[in-house]
């Protein structure tokens, strides 16, 4: 086999992947974040504080897409504790309820 056509069957087999991949992912089985069209400055996941209750465990207060939700990580879990808390945390509260200790 020549160079040329071992290089063109390798181009044909790139072209070959690369459809599938096209295929996958018009069809919603494959995702790439590369090829995702969300603006660089929109987020839709922030950590507000993160208490750790031993050197394994933790609660994290989280804001998904506006709605705060309260989680418990362990070495092998992660729970949602309460999913229901307010977006905007009540005034009446000390504002360093959630503290770290740092």
């Amino acid at each position: 086999m020549e160079l040329t056509e071992q290089i063109a069957m390798v181009l044909v087999v790139f072209a070959l992947l690369g459809g599938l991949l096209f295929l996958a992912k018009k069809r919603g089985l494959a995702s790439l974040p590369l090829m995702g069209r969300r603006s660089a400055g929109v987020r839709r996941m922030e950590v507000l504080e993160r208490v750790p209750l031993t050197p394994q465990h933790a609660i994290h207060l989280v804001r998904v897409s506006g709605k705060v939700v309260l989680i418990g990580t362990a070495p092998s879990s992660c729970t949602i504790l309460d999913a229901a808390l307010p977006d905007a945390l009540p005034a009446s509260l000390p504002q360093n309820i959630l503290s770290t200790g740092q």
